[in-house]
């Protein structure tokens, strides 16, 4: 049995969340293998740098994980108060999202699964201590 009362027990919940900027995208239609190539290139760098890198890097995964760093920014400047020239991606990962699975006629009557990934791509940034 919980100690304490409901109010009591989201309170301490609420306590101890995670105050820093992020932006979350489900389902995207990329493989977490692929998404991850794009992610571990911009991890750790301050936010100028790694949009640059999004711009003109020639994967399918960049344009997706650009626009999902562009609204993490805008949430830290909006929602939190934070100056962009400050910020730097502190956590990016991609999570293993649903397959959907298709069929592929073969020669003789046999049929191929085809395994379309999707993932969850997170992005959360923090600011820089000058």
């Amino acid at each position: 049995m919980a100690k304490g009362h409901r109010s009591q027990i989201k309170r301490e919940r609420n306590a101890n969340k995670d105050t820093r900027p992020s932006a979350k995208l489900s389902y995207a239609r990329v493989s977490v293998q692929k998404a991850c190539f794009v992610l571990d290139a911009i991890r750790g760098k301050d936010v100028t740098t790694a949009l640059a890198v999004l711009e003109y890097n020639p994967r399918y995964a960049s344009g997706i994980i650009k626009k999902l760093l562009e609204s993490a920014i805008a949430n830290a400047e909006n929602n939190n108060g934070m100056n962009a020239e400050n910020l730097y991606i502190a956590e990016c990962y991609a999570n293993k999202g649903p397959t959907m699975k298709r069929i592929r006629p073969r020669a003789q009557g046999r049929a191929y699964r085809i395994e379309k990934r999707m993932s969850h791509i997170t992005v959360v940034l923090d600011e820089r201590q000058a």
